[in-house]
């Protein structure tokens, strides 16, 4: 199943085309999405989804989103969607056609979750560590490198991805140049040592992660304590547990890394998933 609704609100056939073929946001990734969770008809971390939009169009100098009627366009796609448990509502707000009359398009569509993705929050995942091929430092005096927008230009990571699946990995993990932990292609990396959660700041160039700050907001309220700072890659495999996290994976645990064993953190993964539920 799949539903599609305009930016004016108004419900399409998903097979209809309907993005003209000189589109920015198609011929250059002139463009920025978010991926938004909802359960049973509840959209999760909405307003942080649509902050973090609103962000992400400051960076590419798109107009400004009118986020109360992104918000109402999300309420029409779940409110069509007529199948029970999750699905995700994905957001895309372009520059618009490059021959056209110099509006943005905007548009969001509902689809359904891999089965995948929700097995693996339950089993865990393999991961490897892939250089992203930037020094964080450059983040700050450079900002026309978008770092940290989630923008449509997702040939990279959708190149990473690729690269781990024909290693037979399921997820990857970049790394900076100055052997500091970023983030995944699509999930922000979580670390727990000793009570104390841990991911990589925005400033160097990752996206705040929403999912990741709903943990953080639930663990904070169970006692432990969180801390949002530069990570190095070879604390990694001495961590109590790594997690891979997002909307669609929520709280998904690394077994192994760079194919090596990590320590077996199936208790401590099922209890913060238990703490980020109990969020909703």
């Amino acid at each position: 199943m799949r539903v599609l609704a305009m930016l004016d609100g108004s419900l399409v056939d998903p097979e209809t085309p309907l993005i003209r073929v000189d589109d920015l946001g198609l011929t250059r990734g002139d463009g920025v999405f978010e991926t938004v969770l909802v359960v049973d008809g509840q959209p999760r971390e909405l307003g942080p989804h649509l902050a973090r939009l609103a962000r992400s169009a400051a960076m590419l100098q798109l107009p400004a989103p009118d986020l109360a009627a992104w918000e109402r366009l999300v309420e029409t796609v779940v409110g069509a969607w007529t199948e029970p448990g999750e699905m995700a509502v994905k957001l895309v707000y372009t520059r618009g056609p490059e021959y056209g009359d110099g509006g943005p398009t905007g548009y969001a569509i509902g689809l359904p979750i891999g089965g995948r993705a929700v097995r693996n929050r339950t089993s865990g995942v393999t991961a490897i560590t892939l250089a992203r091929g930037y020094d964080p430092a450059v983040v700050e005096r450079a900002p026309w490198l978008l770092l940290g927008a989630k923008t449509l230009s997702y040939a990279i990571n959708m190149a990473a991805m690729r690269h781990a699946e024909q290693l037979g990995v399921d997820e990857v993990i970049f790394v900076g140049d100055d052997g500091t932990v970023l983030e995944g292609p699509t999930s922000t990396i979580v670390v727990a040592s000793g009570g104390t959660l841990r991911t990589p700041p925005p400033s160097s160039g990752v996206l705040p992660g929403t999912t990741q700050g709903a943990l953080f907001r639930a663990a904070e309220r169970a006692g432990w304590s969180t801390k949002v700072e530069p990570v190095r890659a070879d604390e990694l495999a001495g961590a109590d547990a790594l997690f891979v996290v997002s909307s669609v994976r929520k709280v998904t645990r690394v077994h192994t890394l760079d194919g090596l064993p990590l320590p077996d953190s199936t208790e401590l993964g099922a209890e913060l998933s238990t703490l980020y539920e109990a969020e909703y």
